[in-house]
This record gives C-alpha cells, sequence and structure tokens, in this order.
C-alpha cells in the first residue's frame, strides 16, 4: 500500500495507446496503484511491480497494472490488461 497523500502517476505512450485499445479508464488505473487490491513484485523483472483491482464499472473484472517507481518520486505505468487468470 502506498502512503496516504497522491502520488504522481505518468503513462508511457506503451500504456495511453493499450489503455486506448482496451477501453480502459486512466481513473481505473489510478484506483488500482492508490488503493490495489493484491500488490506484488513482477517476477520477471524486479524494478516493476504489479497492482491488481477489481473494477465494479467493468463487470467486475481485475485489472493488472504493472509499473515502475521513479526516483524522483512517483510511478510510470507500463501497461494495463484485464487479467483473465485473476479472480
Amino acid at each position: 500500500m502506498h502512503e496516504a497523500g497522491p502520488i504522481p502517476i505518468l503513462f508511457t505512450r506503451h500504456a495511453i495507446r493499450r489503455l486506448s485499445e482496451r477501453n480502459i479508464r486512466t481513473e481505473w488505473v489510478e484506483r488500482a496503484i492508490r488503493d490495489p487490491d493484491r500488490e506484488i513484485p513482477d517476477p520477471t523483472d524486479p524494478g516493476l511491480t504489479r497492482a491488481y483491482k477489481r473494477v465494479p464499472e467493468a463487470n467486475g473484472r481485475v485489472l493488472r497494472v504493472v509499473y515502475s517507481a521513479m526516483a524522483q518520486g512517483g510511478v510510470s505505468v507500463i501497461t494495463a490488461f484485464f487479467d483473465h487468470a485473476a479472480h
């Protein structure tokens, strides 16, 4: 969990494209980062974190957001998608 208060959230070009293609709202991504249901280190890249959040507005599907912490504070969103394996 992140400490209280807003943290800067930036989106890579790749993430912006994927959100558009997948009809994922930035507010859902921000919610997943700020208040995840579950958060784990990425098993293939220790510099990345996976945040999971059930999205009621998307029929309760689970959104997976992959992001990295930035040295100057905040996070950079790499990608996001609905994780069909997560329940």
